[in-house]
């Protein structure tokens, strides 16, 4: 493969070495920090070396122009190659889950398991992704006193307290000064990764792609993102592309089972990834 164009892609190791790796890929705006607390459980229950990746242009991986799923699946197969794993179990939320999905249909061979969370191989087109990155963008560093002032000045955007903290998340102090004279910066390549919203938001699979082996994908009952009734189209999509799939859904949980609904979340995994 062609690595002149990948990125180097930091790593956290969350435990369990001398296991089978599980490479766990974050969603928009997140990082692998994000899975440290399920990443330990998952570790401590058996399910494999967990080895949480920061995607390009975000977390401290390096940034780069392009921001496409074939571009980040290019990224975790040298990712892999560097480090001499031939196969992997592979475990993505939201946007790394497209990448999960991409990667295991055009690389089978290159993956064992596959678990996808609270995500499906369709488009999505969110107006509310349209307001956080406004909000983001819209926000003046430079006159920046505070992450809580941050979150403030999301307010009229955004209006869930939750993901306004967590879009703060993505800010640090800019020690070395710089443009902003040594106040706040995005952690993100801000916006580069706006401009590829679009794209970002689209189906990362083509007509005819499919990963026969075992597929766990698990949806939250209170998200919108995946309809899992049956006979929905939804259901229909997945085992078109992903023939072997169970669908997994945790009543008590929204878009994030991995964060709202741990214990489950990581029974689940744990199991499938054991079977």
């Amino acid at each position: 493969m062609n690595s002149t164009n990948t990125v180097d892609l930091f790593c956290r190791d969350l435990g369990g070495e001398g296991r089978p790796p599980l490479v766990v890929l974050h969603g928009l705006l997140g990082a692998s920090r994000n899975w440290q607390t399920t990443g330990g459980d998952l570790a401590r229950a058996g399910a494999g070396h967990v080895l949480a990746l920061d995607l390009r242009n975000h977390g401290r991986s390096s940034h780069a122009d392009e921001m496409s799923y074939d571009a980040m699946v290019a990224d975790v197969l040298a990712w892999m190659d560097a480090r001499g794993l031939r196969r992997v179990s592979l475990m993505g939320h939201s946007m790394g889950g497209k990448v999960a999905m991409a990667m295991a249909c055009r690389h089978p061979e290159r993956v064992e398991r596959l678990i996808v969370v609270d995500i499906a191989p369709k488009d999505y087109l969110s107006i509310a992704h349209r307001n956080e990155f406004a909000a983001m963008n819209e926000l003046d560093l430079r006159a920046l006193s505070s992450r809580a002032e941050a979150e403030m000045r999301f307010e009229a955007r955004v209006g869930d307290w939750a993901m306004r903290k967590f879009l703060t998340t993505n800010l640090e102090r800019d020690e070395a000064g710089g443009a902003n004279g040594g106040g706040w910066k995005w952690v993100i390549n801000l916006p580069v990764i706006t401009a590829a919203l679009p794209e970002l938001e689209a189906n990362p699979l083509r007509e005819g792609e499919r990963f026969d082996g075992g597929a766990l994908f698990v949806t939250g009952g209170k998200s919108s993102y995946v309809n899992t009734a049956e006979g929905s189209d939804d259901r229909r999509v997945i085992a078109r592309h992903f023939p072997n799939a169970r669908i997994e859904t945790i009543a008590a949980s929204g878009h994030n089972p991995h964060m709202e609904t741990r214990a489950e979340f990581v029974r689940l995994a744990e199991s499938f990834l054991r079977e």
